[in-house]
């Protein structure tokens, strides 16, 4: 069974913080909140936490179109290719924020993703998914936990998700009622802004 960890965003407790990120080093799932739905991460760097989610998923870690979560832009050049000035003025803009940027991945991707031609990064505008990312020292791979078939509570209510995923996970978060819409999905690997999902954050910003 899972643990259920209450975390407040206005002030996440650092003991906590760091009992999480414990378990996402040793290959740990974790629901945790992000400024739209919760999601489900692990460690990016953890083969087995990976597969996991894939099996939860039902598909094979390469096919995945999973988001990286990171703390701030500073981690991009890690994963993503150079990218120009007007491309940058838009991840400034929007970041943090409830978007999924889709940029092209470059050669350090984990050898899971290598395969892949572009890579969906997104900066959450939430304290305990910023400080669980940089507890860790490494983007969490993330995959939203909402489903079109699901009761919204579902996807909205710590409890209810703790209920539902605790044989599943090794850790939900109860960092209060979650969003019931996605983020925005903008495709930037081309240079030119490509509207692939319309969901909370404004197309404004592009």
């Amino acid at each position: 069974m899972a643990e259920f960890v209450k975390i407040y965003e206005d002030n996440p407790n650092s003991r906590e913080i760091n009992r999480v990120v414990e378990v996402l080093r040793k290959g740990g799932l974790v629901i945790y909140p992000t400024d739209t739905v919760y999601g489900l991460g692990c460690d990016i760097t953890n083969t087995r936490a990976l597969e996991r989610i894939a099996r939860i998923k039902g598909i094979k870690v390469s096919k995945a179109n999973w988001s990286f979560i990171c703390a701030d832009l500073s981690n991009l050049s890690d994963y993503v290719r150079q990218i120009d000035t007007a491309t940058f003025k838009v991840l400034k803009r929007a970041l943090p924020g409830p978007y999924t940027f889709i940029l092209p991945g470059n050669n350090n991707l984990p050898k899971e993703f290598k395969k892949k031609k572009t890579v969906g990064i997104r900066v959450p505008d939430n304290a305990i998914a910023k400080a669980l990312v940089e507890g860790l020292g490494n983007p969490i791979i993330s995959t939203s936990i909402r489903d079109d078939d699901d009761v919204l509570e579902y996807t909205t209510d710590p409890e209810l998700i703790y209920e539902k995923w605790d044989n599943l996970v090794d850790v939900v978060i109860d960092g209060g009622y979650g969003d019931n819409v996605a983020s925005t999905i903008i495709d930037l690997s081309t240079g030119y802004p490509e509207v692939v999902r319309e969901g909370k954050g404004s197309l404004d910003i592009i």
